[in-house]
C-alpha cells in the first residue's frame, strides 16, 4: 500500500494543483526534496488520471510561476498499478521557498504555514550560508601545504576522491574552495593556520564553572583544531584496563569514536560568522562539546536517532571537504553515530539546543562507585589510588578556598580532616602548580584561585 510521508504527498487529481505546489514548497523547506503524485487519494488508493496534451506543461508552469525562488521540477507520467498518474519531483537548497507568496514547511503529512518569525530566522540563516563562499583576505601563500597533503592522504585512503595532489592551487580548485583563483573563507578555515577559528578548552573542579583547574586556547586550521581538542579530552578523561586471557584492553570512559564525531561536527556545523569560539569543557561529572551554531528549525536532535532524517548543512563547502577525508559523516548520521556508540558503551549523552548555540553532553560514569565496570574491569584513572586521593583532596581544598578566600589553614584542616602539616603541604603544591596564589601576608592576606 502506498503511503504519504514527509517527502511524499498524494492528490486525487490536478484540480488540487495549487495544494500540490504548496506541498512541494513545504517539503523543500523541510528536506530539500519532495514528490507529489496526482491520481492517488489520501489512503494510497490509485485512481489514475486522464492525461491531456497540455497536462504536463500546465503542471510544470504552475510550479514555476507560483514559487519563489523559482522551482524547476521534473514532471512526468508514471504508470502505477496499471493507471496513469502525474508525478512532480523537485529538489532545492535555495530556500526558504514561497508558494503563492507564502512560506510553508512540512510537518508529518501536512503542510504548515511558517510564522513570520520562523521565516525571518531562515532568511537570516540563508545570508550566513554565503559566508564560506566569500573571498578570503588570505592568499594561497597562507595555506599550510602539509595540511593539504595530509588531507589528500586521508581522502585517498577513504576512496572519496579520484585525483592526486599536484599542488595547492590545483587541489583547492578541484575541491571547489577557490573563486577565480582566490581563496574562499571555507579554504581559509580549513587549511590556513592563521584564521578566525579558536577552541577554548578547560577542566573545572566541580560541576559548574566556578573553579577551573586548567585552561587552554587552541588556534590553527580546522583539522589541527580537531586533533588538539580530541587529544586534550583523551588525556584528561579516565581509562580502565580490562584483563582477559588475551592482550590487555584500554577502555575510555567516553567512546572515542563518539567524542571524535562530536568534536568534528561542532567545528564543521558552527556559525563561522559568529566571532565566539568553540568550547571543550571537562567537568567532574560530564564533558561538554559546544559550538556557536543554532540547530536547524523544525527538527530536534532526537529526530536523527533513527537515521531516517536528512541533514541540513549550514556550511556545505566545509562539510563536503571534511566528508571526503572522513573527518565527518554526512546525511545526518553524526548524531545517530554518537548516540549509538554511547548506548552501546552504557554512557549517557544529551544533545541540547541553546539560545547561543548547540552542545553535546557526555556524562562521565562513576567508576569509583562501580558504575559502568564489568567484573574484570578496573580503573586506570590516575594510575594509583594514592594519587587519586591526593587529587581529590587538592580539588576539595580549591573548592573550599573559592568559597572563602580569607580562610585559614586551621579552618581548611577542620573542613578536610587533614593535619596542619598536611594542609601546608597541599597548599604549597597547589601554589607550585599555579592553581593557587597567596595575596598579602599570612595574617590579613587572602587566597586567589
Amino acid at each position: 500500500m502506498l503511503k504519504e510521508t514527509e517527502t511524499v504527498e498524494f492528490k486525487k487529481s490536478t484540480a488540487e494543483l495549487k495544494a500540490g505546489v504548496v506541498s512541494i514548497v513545504a517539503m523543500l523547506n523541510k528536506h530539500g526534496r519532495g514528490e507529489v503524485y496526482f491520481g492517488i487519494d489520501d489512503s494510497g488508493k490509485v485512481l489514475g488520471l486522464t492525461i491531456g496534451s497540455t497536462t504536463l506543461r500546465d503542471v510544470t508552469q504552475a510550479v514555476v510561476d507560483n514559487t519563489e525562488p523559482k522551482i524547476f521540477p521534473n514532471v512526468e507520467v508514471k504508470n502505477i498499478d496499471g493507471k496513469d498518474c502525474v508525478v512532480i519531483e523537485a529538489k532545492g537548497a535555495n530556500g526558504p521557498y514561497l508558494a503563492y507568496g507564502r512560506a510553508y514547511v512540512r510537518v508529518g503529512e501536512s503542510d504548515k504555514a511558517m510564522s513570520a518569525h520562523e521565516l525571518e530566522t531562515r532568511m537570516q540563516n540563508k545570508k550566513k550560508l554565503h559566508w564560506e563562499s566569500e573571498i578570503s583576505r588570505k592568499t594561497r601563500a597562507d595555506v599550510n601545504e602539509d595540511a593539504v597533503k595530509s588531507f589528500m592522504r586521508k581522502a585517498k585512503e577513504a576512496k572519496r576522491i579520484d585525483f592526486d595532489f599536484v599542488d595547492v592551487k590545483t587541489t583547492l580548485n578541484k575541491l571547489g574552495l577557490l573563486d577565480r583563483g582566490d581563496l574562499t573563507r571555507a579554504a581559509e578555515v580549513l587549511f590556513c593556520d592563521e584564521n578566525s577559528m579558536e577552541v577554548q578548552a578547560a577542566i573545572f573542579a566541580g560541576t559548574d564553572k566556578l573553579t577551573f583547574l586548567d585552561i587552554k586556547s587552541f588556534k590553527g586550521n580546522l583539522f589541527s583544531l580537531r586533533q588538539q581538542a580530541e587529544i586534550y579530552v583523551k588525556e584528561h578523561m579516565k581509562w580502565r584496563a580490562v584483563i582477559t586471557s588475551g592482550p590487555r584492553e584500554e577502555i575510555p570512559e567516553i567512546p572515542v569514536d563518539a567524542l571524535r564525531e562530536a568534536i568534528g561536527n561542532s567545528l564543521c556545523h558552527r556559525d563561522f560568522a559568529n566571532p565566539k569560539g568553540n568550547e571543550v569543557a571537562i567537568f567532574k561529572d560530564r564533558v561538554e562539546i559546544y559550538n556557536p551554531g543554532f540547530f536547524p528549525d523544525g527538527v530536534n536532535p532526537e529526530d536523527f536517532f533513527s537515521g531516517n532524517e536528512h541533514s541540513i548543512l549550514r556550511n556545505p563547502l566545509v562539510a563536503e571537504t571534511m566528508y571526503k577525508s572522513k573527518d565527518i559523516e554526512r546525511w545526518g548520521s553524526g548524531i545517530k553515530r554518537i548516540h549509538d556508540e554511547c548506548v552501546s558503551a552504557g554512557v549517557r549523552v544529551e544533545f541540547r539546543k541553546l539560545k547561543t548555540g548547540f552542545v553535546v553532553m557526555f556524562y562521565r560514569p562513576k567508576w569509583e562507585e562501580g558504575e559502568g565496570l564489568g567484573d574484570k574491569g578496573r580503573v586506570k584513572g590516575a594510575q594509583k589510588s594514592a594519587q587519586k586521593g591526593a587529587q581529590k583532596t587538592a580539588q576539595k581544598i580549591l573548592e573550599i578556598i573559592a568559597q572563602n578566600k580569607a580562610i585559614t589553614r586551621a579552618e581548611i584542616a577542620q573542613a578536610t580532616g587533614l593535619s596542619d602539616s598536611g594542609v601546608k603541604k597541599q597548599l604549597k603544591q597547589l601554589q607550585e602548580k599555579g592553581f593557587l596564589r597567596r595575596i598579602g601576608p599570612d595574617k590579613g592576606g587572602h587566597w586567589e584561585v
